[in-house]
């Protein structure tokens, strides 16, 4: 089952998407929801970020380029970081370069959303305390990373995390590839067998340090082929059973009195 929220009629709703069609619902896609019996053209309408993120966490250096790369062992504490929920955009938006530097990193990654309140979770019971899984562009300023390794003003700008276009539920996570595409130009494309630390492991060690909670998001880390781009480039960043998430990069327009 696939969920989006869409913008129309100057109001923001909650919908299920059958086809070329969305059957709005309201009520807490976590817990209890339901049909209002309206349903929208997904044409009609404009799609916003799948998901009001509770807390963005970010899961850094998680792919190899072959399997014969991965490590025979995981490493002790896997690099991970936040990003505020103020970077958060939808599909369509355009991912602003800031005022200084001339362009900025894309990152295609599967994103997990979180359904159930999760603590001190083992492996193997990581999938029920899933709600879904959406697209996330972890767009980076490598040029903001601090010297000594701080990654968070680099990851923070506004609009630095698009996600979308949906949230879908059911998922193979054996069979699905991550994929991104600039100006039509394939950059990424790799399978599940090539991330570091699993969905399942990276999930059960996060609820091990933290409480997570519905609404969390967790990217999953970005295949190789990420690289810097600037204004006028589109990144389509795709997961065939998720859908396409596309952004435009841009500059802020600066008036002049």
């Amino acid at each position: 089952m696939k969920f989006a929220r869409f913008e129309l009629e100057g109001a923001i709703r909650q919908g299920v998407v059958e086809k070329e069609s969305i059957r709005e619902i309201t009520g807490n896609v976590f817990t209890e929801w339901e049909y209002t019996g309206r349903t929208f053209i997904r044409e009609d309408v404009k799609l916003l970020a799948p998901i009001q993120p509770n807390q963005i966490i970010g899961i850094g250096a998680n792919y190899v380029k072959a399997v014969s790369e991965l490590p025979e062992k995981l490493p002790d504490i896997p690099v991970f970081f936040f990003k505020p929920t103020s970077s958060v955009i939808g599909p369509g938006e355009d991912i602003i370069i800031p005022e200084g530097i001339e362009e900025v990193k894309f990152e295609s990654e599967l994103a997990v959303v979180i359904g159930k309140e999760a603590k001190n979770l083992s492996a193997s019971n990581v999938r029920e305390h899933i709600f879904g899984y959406t697209i996330g562009n972890d767009v980076t300023a490598p040029q903001f990373i601090h010297p000594d390794g701080h990654w968070t003003v680099g990851k923070s700008f506004d609009t630095f995390t698009p996600l979308g276009p949906y949230i879908e539920t059911e998922l193979d996570l054996t069979n699905i590839r991550v994929k991104a595409t600039l100006d039509g130009v394939e950059k990424q494309n790799s399978g599940m067998d090539l991330i570091i630390v699993s969905v399942e492991k990276m999930v059960a060690y996060l609820s091990n340090v933290m409480t997570l909670k519905p609404g969390d998001v967790i990217l999953t880390g970005s295949p190789v082929g990420a690289e810097l781009v600037g204004v006028g480039s589109t990144i389509d960043c795709h997961i065939d059973e998720i859908g396409s998430l596309k952004n435009a990069f841009s500059k802020v327009k600066v008036s002049v009195n």
